[in-house]
């Protein structure tokens, strides 16, 4: 009897190995801010430095209920409010160009402010559709410092958004609103960098060419110190 409990319990054990062994390195609840409005919507996952978090990406998505859709885009359009995403645990990698097993869908809960620094939820268990993926880039694993920072455009039209691309280490999370020509070019934007300060509104006017700068979304070095 005794020999027969020792089988099983190295059995289970051996089973336990396995599914810790099958549990990829960056599933876990990946955060995101949320934004975008009558154009479409978008989400940014939040970065860390260390894994399961240390890649950025950068979604275009929509909501399943066409109705909750509608409504959110008209709440978050031309504002700068923060909202960020609460999902459920996923693999991160699934949203690399390369994924053998892409994610195409996940529930999240919708949060009126930072999810994790006492936001209110609005939305829970919100089916979120991903229709692109705009960016995926994993983050350095050494330090490296950059002089200039580069900012990368999201969307069309006249009502777009920058989402600085993370380069260096240690660096910073930047999201603007702007309002531009429905014909301006969607091209990268390349900037002075001052350490981890907050690029100005107006030295990134300046590289727009006439476009107007809404606001900060969303802001953050520590979470990429």
């Amino acid at each position: 009897m005794k020999r027969r409990r020792l089988v099983l319990k190295l059995a289970l054990l051996a089973c336990m190995d396995r599914a810790a062994a099958a549990v990829a390195p960056r599933h876990g609840q990946h955060g995101m801010v949320l934004f975008g409005g009558a154009g479409g919507l978008y989400a940014s996952h939040l970065p860390m430095l260390r894994a399961p978090h240390d890649r950025q990406a950068i979604l275009q998505i929509r909501l399943a209920d066409p109705a909750l859709d509608a409504a959110l885009r008209r709440r978050l359009d031309g504002k700068t409010a923060l909202w960020t995403i609460a999902p459920e645990h996923f693999d991160l990698d699934r949203l690399a160009p390369d994924s053998a097993d892409p994610l195409r869908a996940f529930q999240a809960d919708l949060v009126q402010g930072h999810f994790e620094r006492g936001g209110a939820t609005r939305h829970k268990g919100a089916t979120v559709l991903v229709d692109q993926v705009l960016a995926f880039r994993p983050l350095l694993p050494v330090f490296v410092a950059r002089p200039t920072a580069r900012y990368l455009q999201v969307g069309s039209g006249a009502a777009r958004f920058l989402v600085k691309q993370i380069d260096s280490r240690p660096d910073v999370d930047h999201i603007v609103a702007i309002r531009t020509r429905p014909d301006a070019p969607g091209d990268t934007l390349e900037v002075p960098k001052k350490a981890l300060a907050r690029t100005p509104d107006a030295v990134l006017a300046r590289r727009l060419d006439g476009a107007r700068i809404l606001g900060t979304i969303y802001f953050d070095k520590a979470d990429l110190a």
